[in-house]
C-alpha cells in the first residue's frame, strides 16, 4: 500500500491531489516537517476500527494479573435412613 506526504502548505494547495491519493494509501500530512495528519478513505478507516464481537471465552476469562475472592457456601446435606420395606 503506498503511502504520499503532503506539508501542510501543499495540502492546503492541493487538496483534491491529497484526497485522490487517499484511494491507493494513507496520506501523512507534515506540520513543519513532522507527521501531524492521516487521510484514509472511510472504508480503509471503517476496516481499521471494526471492533470483532468478543468470544465467549474472551468474556469469560479473567486477566493474569487480576485478583479476586469468591465464597463458596458450605453446602447443607442431610442425610435420611433409607426404608426398603
Amino acid at each position: 500500500m503506498p503511502t504520499r506526504t503532503f506539508s501542510s502548505r501543499e495540502f492546503n494547495q492541493h487538496p483534491t491531489e491529497a484526497k485522490k491519493a487517499s484511494n491507493l494509501g494513507p496520506v501523512f500530512i507534515t506540520d513543519r516537517g513532522k507527521p501531524a495528519h492521516v487521510i484514509l478513505t472511510i472504508d480503509e478507516y471503517e476496516r481499521l476500527t471494526k471492533k470483532e464481537a468478543p468470544s465467549i471465552a474472551d468474556l469469560l476469562s479473567v486477566p493474569e494479573d487480576e485478583d479476586f475472592d469468591i465464597e463458596i457456601p458450605k453446602a447443607d446435606i442431610q442425610v435420611k435412613p433409607v426404608d426398603f420395606d
